[in-house]
């Protein structure tokens, strides 16, 4: 053997050992990034073990009787105002019909409607300023008719009514300065409708999430956490520090009305439902089963349960499109699912960027 192949050899001798640490770190570096992926994200087309509905698109409007749902749908949506693209919050009967805009301001970009349990009012969060120094994200809450439009807090999240709908939950924003991340917040606060009265959640731990929800009864609070709080979809207490794992992968959870059901995305391409369990030792969320899935190229996102517990609606849309709040989706509908049928629908059909919906309870439909 020449004096090179010696040293080759005894070089490589000793460089294998730092080789096979080495990629032994980076293959554990993968894997707890897979694992990432997997607790934050939504994971990818077909993983799931549980069977996929048949249904991938929607079927025709005739295959779900919607015309009797005494209900409405409140939604964001990029659009045409006064000659102006903006983002608006618009409203539209169950079965499509009637669709109005209830902001109407081309100079201000509105997002995230939630109605209160009675239907009769909306909060939402509205984008203001001239420029990025100056921009806010601020909470508000108006009539169901679009009226009455009234400021709460500035430069805050995602906000949510409790039960009986005297008080909306909101999530401060995490930095001064304008950032329109979902989950760059830091802190819990409560505004009270009758006394104007702002309080803090005793929890000062609660940062990093999105999708709040509050149950009917005003104890839990539900959300998808981006890391700082356990598992990626998480349960707390709205009276203590009380925080639990919910154990379901996905993200943007919705409670029933009654309390009993949970209604989530497992991926980008399927909504699953669960019977909830705030008490349980075990799974909080038991008896998972998917209800609505759609093709590869596509998504389904944000669902919502209807005030009666039969319905479900929900975004769809190409993949190329955006679920972040105030982000574009051209293509996105919204769409019904029907648990008596089984079968979902499109109930908008132009595309405008139609996005997280909410049902809207009484007081009837538009005429």
């Amino acid at each position: 053997m020449s004096s090179g192949n010696s040293f080759a050899v005894c070089f490589m001798r000793k460089l294998l050992p730092g080789v096979l640490v080495l990629l032994a770190v980076l293959t554990l570096q993968e894997g707890t990034l897979a694992q990432g992926r997997g607790r934050y994200g939504r994971g990818s087309y077909g993983e799931s073990s549980m069977n996929r509905p048949e249904q991938r698109t929607p079927v025709s409007v005739s295959e779900v009787d919607l015309s009797g749902i005494p209900f409405r749908i409140v939604f964001e949506s990029f659009r045409e105002t006064d000659g102006r693209e903006n983002w608006e919050i618009c409203m539209v009967n169950a079965d499509g019909s009637d669709l109005i805009n209830l902001t109407n301001t081309p100079d201000i970009n509105e997002f995230y409607p939630h109605a209160s349990p009675d239907g009769r009012m909306i909060c939402f969060v509205a984008d203001e300023g001239e420029d990025r120094y100056t921009m806010s994200r601020n909470a508000y809450f108006m009539n169901v008719d679009g009226s009455g439009r009234t400021k709460i807090a500035e430069n805050v999240r995602q906000p949510c009514w409790n039960g009986d709908g005297t008080q909306i939950a909101y999530l401060k924003g995490e930095y001064s300065r304008y950032n329109s991340s979902s989950w760059s917040n830091d802190g819990l606060e409560v505004y009270d409708l009758k006394s104007g009265n702002v309080t803090s959640h005793p929890n000062e731990d609660i940062g990093h999430i999105f999708n709040l929800c509050w149950s009917p009864d005003g104890q839990w609070f539900i959300a998808t956490s981006r890391g700082r709080s356990m598992g990626s979809n998480i349960a707390f207490r709205s009276d203590s520090s009380t925080m639990t794992s919910l154990s379901i992968r996905g993200c943007r959870p919705d409670i029933s009305p009654d309390g009993m059901w949970i209604a989530w995305g497992r991926t980008d391409y399927d909504l699953n439902v669960g019977s909830l369990d705030f008490d349980s030792r075990e799974s909080k969320v038991s008896d998972q089963e998917i209800v609505i899935a759609c093709d590869r190229g596509f998504k389904v996102y944000h669902v919502d349960w209807s005030p009666d517990g039969r319905y479900l609606a929900f975004s769809y849309g190409s993949s190329r499109g955006s679920q972040a709040v105030g982000s574009r989706a051209s293509g996105w509908n919204i769409c019904v699912y029907s648990f008596d049928t089984g079968k979902w629908t499109q109930v908008t059909t132009d595309g405008k960027h139609y996005k997280e919906p909410d049902w809207v309870a009484g007081p009837g439909r538009l005429n």
